[in-house]
């Protein structure tokens, strides 16, 4: 009676444990307006991969710039907040695309990557600020 009461038990475990699922990576691209909701909306971490030379130019509000090609990118992108939902942008959208298998593969769960990038974003008119 003990053997089929432990091996129920190790059934019941064993398949409660396979259950459980971790959260999967998520990478969505999203159009300048759906990312303008999406700031308004929830509590979004922004990335601006360019380098600090074309973010000086113009970049969006509340961004903050981590260049895809700096040497301590690695290190820069795992001191954000992997819970919180990251939207990244680039010029055109190549660089992005790049930081967001990267971001996927440290384990952030939630990934956006503005449709376009920030040309893209210019163009429909949307809000730009600059440093100069």
């Amino acid at each position: 009676m003990k053997n089929k009461l432990l091996i129920y038990c190790f059934a019941l475990f064993a398949f409660a444990y396979s259950c459980k699922e971790e959260p999967q990576s998520e990478i969505k691209m999203v159009s300048p307006e759906e990312m303008q909701s999406l700031l308004e909306l929830e509590d979004i971490q922004l990335v601006d991969v360019r380098t600090a030379e074309e973010h000086k130019l113009g970049y969006i509000e509340h961004s903050q710039n981590i260049d895809i090609t700096s040497p301590t990118f690695e290190e820069d992108i795992v001191k954000l907040d992997k819970s919180k939902p990251v939207v990244v942008y680039c010029r055109s959208g190549k660089r992005s695309a790049k930081c967001t298998e990267k971001l996927k593969d440290a384990g952030f769960v939630k990934i956006y990557d503005l449709e376009g990038g920030f040309e893209k974003w210019k163009f429909k008119g949307l809000n730009v600020k600059t440093l100069q």
